[in-house]
């Protein structure tokens, strides 16, 4: 059964909402827990199914995972690791790409890895060439078999120096992975640096790792023969507290974002108070609210960090529909970002995708015959429709474009959303949104 989710739009969205933990760095510090000769502690861990995930994976590989009631802290004790059995893999792995980030902790831990064929949202092609290419270059020997693929390093993985065409940060993840127990001297030249990377480092390094973060993009790891475990608060998630930042200007409301980061935020922070937002930085989170007054439209360019984060531009682009002129969003990032403004449209919204580069400079999607460009008029009168979930954080923005609408709109596939958003229908039943969840058929 899939949940239906009945929204009744046109009420601002005001009140206090918390995040936790970054749903792009807590997976990854559980998944680096495999490397360990020691159980580790993670904290700050959200209620997300991605966390879900890899808790039934590392059981499955023999990780003893308990969890403190009170304060949900998570303790990961690899020393039983042992080799898992296919179909359980494929079976708890469903969509999530995370699976290929636990190769170089398994070949280290148990000498072998297996991987089912993988999915994740649709936004892109996003191809797990970067990480195979990356294994291969440690020695790995990476065999297709049906169902996935097996990987294994009869000789250990050995230190490489290894470029990336582009700042990928799973590439980057997978780099970090593998090679803080390879054998000699790794160096990632074109290095993601995210500040969920720098955090895993963090992590890394509470364990014994050896890794130093270059100003050129450049990471350099020694090898370690063995490390230790670590206790760890992770890094609040940046992108959630966007989107509710989105949605209070969406909605003409009012959020405070309790555990919302400053330090990480100052791109969206400068972008989100250009087009009109009111900001309020205290020490325990940021205050979102719509000042009352007329929005002003922008042009947007998506990056790698420290540019605007691309997973805040779907969010963003709902509230530019009610900025009072033309507004230009240029995605870089993700070849299929725009296939939810297809719902936006049934809404009221005007928009316009394009394949050529809108933004300041030609991108790698220019001329490749993709919709990565969209034009964006307003201000418009959203009205409400019927739609299903197309992704995580397209699926938000429906979600509180649905809210800002005059009418009743009707989600299906919102499940989905509970892969990146902790508890979001009780979040935002408290600031105020008028909804009924309910099963629909599968």
């Amino acid at each position: 059964m899939s949940s239906v989710l009945t929204i009744r739009g046109g009420v601002p969205l005001s009140g206090r909402v918390a995040v936790r933990g970054a749903k792009n760095l807590v997976p990854k510090a559980m998944v680096a827990s495999l490397l360990g000769d020691e159980p580790s502690v993670l904290r700050n861990v959200p209620e997300i199914k991605d966390v879900e995930v890899v808790r039934n994976l590392l059981r499955l590989h023999g990780v003893e995972i308990s969890q403190d009631p009170a304060t949900g802290d998570l303790t990961l004790d690899p020393s039983n690791a042992r080799t898992a059995h296919v179909a359980d893999i494929d079976a708890h792995a469903g969509d999530s790409r995370i699976p290929i980030l636990f190769c170089g902790p398994l070949i280290h831990a148990i000498g072998e890895a297996f991987i089912p064929d993988l999915g994740g949202c649709r936004i892109g092609d996003r191809p797990i060439d970067y990480h195979l290419g990356v294994l291969r270059q440690f020695g790995a020997v990476v065999d297709k078999r049906p169902g996935g693929i097996s990987i294994s390093a009869p000789k250990g993985l050995k230190g490489a120096k290894i470029s990336l065409p582009y700042p990928s940060v799973g590439a980057t993840e997978q780099v970090l992975l593998s090679a803080t127990k390879a054998e000699g001297i790794t160096e990632l030249t074109g290095a993601a640096t995210e500040p969920e990377i720098v955090d895993l480092i963090a992590v890394l390094q509470k364990m014994g790792a050896l890794i130093s973060i270059q100003s050129d993009r450049t990471i350099r790891i020694e090898g370690v023969r063995s490390l230790g475990g670590f206790t760890h608060t992770a890094l609040p998630d940046r992108n959630e507290a966007a989107s509710w930042a989105s949605a209070a200007l969406v909605t003409k409301g009012d959020i405070f974002v309790e555990g919302a980061l400053q330090r990480d935020m100052m791109t969206f922070l400068n972008t989100f108070r250009k087009l009109g937002g009111g900001l309020e930085i205290r020490d325990d989170g940021i205050r979102f609210y719509h000042r009352g007054g007329k929005l002003s439209p922008l042009v947007v360019e998506t990056d790698v960090h420290p540019g605007f984060m691309t997973d805040w531009q779907q969010p963003l682009l709902v509230a530019l529909t009610q900025a009072d002129g033309v507004s230009i969003v240029h995605e870089t990032v993700y070849e299929n970002r725009f296939g939810f403004t297809e719902a936006l449209r049934r809404m009221g919204a005007t928009i316009q995708v394009h394949r050529e580069c809108l933004g300041s400079v030609p991108c790698r999607f220019g001329q490749r015959n993709f919709l990565h460009s969209a034009v964006i008029s307003g201000p418009v009168s959203l009205h409400g429709a019927d739609f299903n979930v197309p992704d995580l954080r397209g699926g938000f923005s429906h979600l509180i474009a649905a809210f800002a609408a005059q009418g009743t709109s009707r989600a299906t596939g919102v499940d989905v959303i509970k892969r990146g958003y902790e508890h979001f229908t009780d979040k935002l039943e408290s600031l105020g949104a008028d909804f009924d969840l309910s099963e629909g058929a599968a």
